[in-house]
């Protein structure tokens, strides 16, 4: 007897909670705006590349060069700005340094991809961080990839020596 009164005094009390939700309004009872929470939910979506990684211990893009000092390579988790990648597979992307500098990021084996229309999305790169010279024909591939003009590729005559990356995983916010 006792349970069928627990019962139908629960069944009571939930049909006594009503939304005050009305047709047309998106505020729950909470007072929270449920397109609001969407939109900020889908504002700060992270897409995932290559190996899990997290953002925890990030450093600043800004800081590697610092970070690098009388070091050929460094291991590391970095966060900046995408500012460009591949246009035509997303093998590569590139990252602000600060200063008009910008670090090259590639991918370990060639194992995944970004997207290829990367321009101001924060990102987490995990992965080395080293310094190599990359020759002129490689430079000219780089600068193809990244849809240069025919004079802007014909101009490259020198190698570069540059810090690098290479990841094994991406997170990409958008």
């Amino acid at each position: 007897m006792k349970k069928i009164a627990l019962f139908v005094s629960a069944l009571a009390l939930l049909s006594a909670c009503k939304s005050n939700t009305k047709e047309g309004d998106t505020t729950t009872e909470s007072g929270t705006d449920t397109v609001a929470v969407q939109e900020e939910a889908q504002a700060t979506e992270n897409h995932y590349y290559g190996d899990s990684i997290t953002e925890d211990n990030a450093v600043s893009a800004t800081e590697l060069l610092a970070l690098m000092q009388g070091k050929d390579s460094v291991n590391l988790k970095l966060t900046g700005i995408a500012t460009s990648s591949c246009q035509k597979k997303g093998c590569w992307m590139k990252m602000d340094m600060g200063d008009g500098k910008e670090i090259r990021v590639s991918f370990k084996d060639y194992g995944f991809f970004v997207p290829k229309n990367l321009n101001g999305e924060q990102a987490i790169v995990e992965g080395v961080a080293f310094v190599d010279t990359i020759d002129v024909p490689f430079l000219k591939h780089l600068a193809e990839d990244a849809g240069k003009s025919e004079e802007e590729i014909a101009a490259i005559t020198e190698p570069e020596i540059s810090v690098n990356f290479t990841a094994n995983g991406v997170i990409i916010k958008s």
